[in-house]
C-alpha cells in the first residue's frame, strides 16, 4: 500500500508543474486578443522582455514589450477587419507552434500564411518568431 501511494504521489509531482504552466492555453488567450483587437488584454500574456524575430535570425525585430506595444496598437488600429485563424497548432514543451491563416492585415485583400513560434516562461510569452513564406 505504501509503494502505491509514494508512485501516485510522484506522479502528482511530476504533472503538478505542467499543469500550473500551460503554454497553448496562454497563447491561445493571446490570440483572441489579437482576434478581438484588444491590446490591453494582447499585452497581459508578454513578458517585459519579450522579443520578436524572424526565423533563423539573430537579431530581434523588436524588444520588450513597450515595442510590441506600439507595433500591435498599430496593427489593430490599421487592421479593423484583423482575423487569424489557426490551420495547425504544435505543443511541444515551453512552445506553440501554430500555422496562421491571417486576414484583413492593414485592409490587404491577400490573405497572409504565417508560422509563430511562441515560446513561454513563467506563464508569459517571452519570444515570438516567425516565418513567413
Amino acid at each position: 500500500m505504501k509503494i502505491y501511494c509514494l508512485i501516485g504521489l510522484l506522479f502528482f509531482y511530476q504533472m503538478t508543474p505542467a499543469q500550473s504552466s500551460n503554454p497553448e492555453k496562454i497563447v491561445q488567450a493571446n490570440l483572441e486578443a489579437y482576434n478581438n483587437r484588444n491590446i490591453d488584454a494582447f499585452m497581459e500574456h508578454l513578458s517585459d522582455d519579450v522579443a520578436l524575430y524572424n526565423f533563423q535570425e539573430a537579431t530581434p525585430i523588436k524588444e520588450g514589450k513597450e515595442a510590441l506595444r506600439i507595433l500591435y496598437k498599430n496593427l489593430f488600429e490599421q487592421s479593423p477587419q484583423l482575423h487569424s485563424t489557426i490551420l495547425k497548432r504544435i505543443v511541444f514543451d515551453n512552445k506553440v507552434i501554430d500555422h496562421e491563416y491571417i486576414v484583413g492585415r492593414l485592409g490587404s485583400t491577400t490573405p497572409l500564411e504565417i508560422i509563430l513560434i511562441y515560446e513561454i516562461r513563467n506563464e508569459k510569452i517571452y519570444r515570438l518568431t516567425t516565418i513567413r513564406k
